[in-house]
């Protein structure tokens, strides 16, 4: 028997229908593709060091991180990153950089249609 994983973070959960719902109301399709990727189990979800997104971002770009941003390498390029979690260092050096770091329900509000919004995994 099979037995079906079930997500017990209410705030992931929350994400996740958000998500969803902006997926429908505003027909985008990166919204339902960010949900899926944060309904994976945590240790297929997405966890991305800074210098992995500045080696694959250009500057005063806009990227998604359906999962958690680490700290680890250099970014010296201001990006815009919609995530949802960082680590207190990764928040840091992409503030330091002159970028933003934004939780995804904001991100999801600035960026209705998710056009120009990059999804990094």
């Amino acid at each position: 028997m099979i037995m079906r994983r079930v997500i017990t973070n209410s705030e992931l959960n929350e994400t996740i229908r958000f998500l969803k719902v902006k997926a429908r109301e505003n027909k985008a399709k990166i919204w339902e593709v960010a949900a899926e990727h944060l309904s994976r189990p945590r240790r297929a979800r997405a966890a991305l060091n800074i210098g992995d997104i500045a080696r694959l971002a250009t500057a005063k770009s806009t990227v998604l991180v359906p999962g958690k941003v680490l700290g680890a390498g250099i970014i010296d390029q201001p990006i815009i990153v919609g995530a949802f979690e960082f680590s207190q260092s990764a928040k840091a050096k992409i503030e330091r950089a002159g970028g933003k770091c934004v939780a995804i329900q904001e991100f999801v509000k600035q960026y209705p249609k998710g056009s120009e919004v990059k999804i990094l995994r």
